[in-house]
């Protein structure tokens, strides 16, 4: 187990709409400018049917400040109208985290 200081994970998951123009060059612009955001740790996604994006951050403000960053509410008010079927957002304290590398 990998001793930390706790920190916060969002969990972003969702079902796209037959997605139009523009959400993949979005998606790209969003995870760059967030990796640029105070508090920023990293992300993880995976997408199938269903989307999971994962994004780390070290404290709840610096999550409220990448909610209301003026570029990221344009991306949101986009999904709500063309991106996204539905979506789920979850914030949760990380206060473990274990690891396994084989080789």
């Amino acid at each position: 187990m990998k001793e930390l200081e706790p920190y916060y994970a969002v969990i972003f998951t969702t079902i796209r709409t037959n997605v139009g123009s523009g959400y993949e060059q979005m998606a790209r612009e969003m995870e760059a400018l967030a990796s640029k955001q105070p508090g920023f740790l990293g992300f993880e996604t995976a997408r199938n049917e269903l989307g999971i994006t994962v994004s780390y951050w070290q404290g709840l403000e610096d999550i409220v400040q990448w909610k209301n960053n003026a570029a990221h509410l344009i991306a949101q008010k986009k999904g709500k109208e063309e991106w996204y079927q539905w979506y789920k957002l979850r914030i949760c304290k990380v206060e473990r985290e274990y690891e396994f590398h084989k080789g």
